[in-house]
């Protein structure tokens, strides 16, 4: 077989995050319609994560964020979102960046996405990864641990016939 150049993997995994952030884009504009609700799963120890390091203590790899009714300041940029929830009564801000996203889920539709967020940060080039390095270092995060984990298939979020 031949060798895949064009890296199609990598350009789908954009294009599909690319749905994430129009979504969340139209919800920071105009709320959330109908029903319609979401489960965002994502890397806490991805680059660019800002959390605070109570949930960091709580979720040490991953965390599943919900968008449902009580949310506020979501703000949307090409390459994250930032968005204010309650964990336990106390206020939380959390900046997540698309490439830290693992998973996306709206159950009112049954409509959901997974990502390998390992995908995003691979292919990235040299300078952008020694950019996130100094924005790392400067903010006192350290860099993210490879988790191993495994990746399921949009088949999984499928209606089953």
């Amino acid at each position: 077989m031949a060798e895949d150049h064009m890296r199609y993997d990598i350009l789908a995994q954009e294009a599909l995050r690319g749905v994430v952030r129009k979504v969340l884009a139209e919800v920071s504009r105009t709320g959330l319609p109908g029903e319609h609700h979401f489960f965002i799963s994502f890397s806490t120890r991805a680059p660019g994560v800002r959390i605070s390091e109570e949930l960091l203590k709580q979720y040490d790899k991953e965390m599943t964020i919900v968008l449902q009714n009580q949310y506020w300041d979501l703000k949307v940029t090409e390459s994250a979102f930032e968005v204010g929830l309650s964990f336990n009564g106390q206020p939380e801000m959390l900046h997540i960046p698309f490439a830290a996203i693992k998973g996306f889920f709206d159950p009112s539709v049954q409509f959901g996405l997974q990502f390998d967020p390992a995908t995003a940060a691979d292919d990235r080039d040299e300078e952008e990864a020694a950019a996130d390095a100094h924005a790392e270092a400067a903010d006192g995060e350290a860099p993210a641990a490879e988790s191993g984990e495994k990746v399921v298939s949009l088949d999984a979020f499928r209606k089953k016939p």
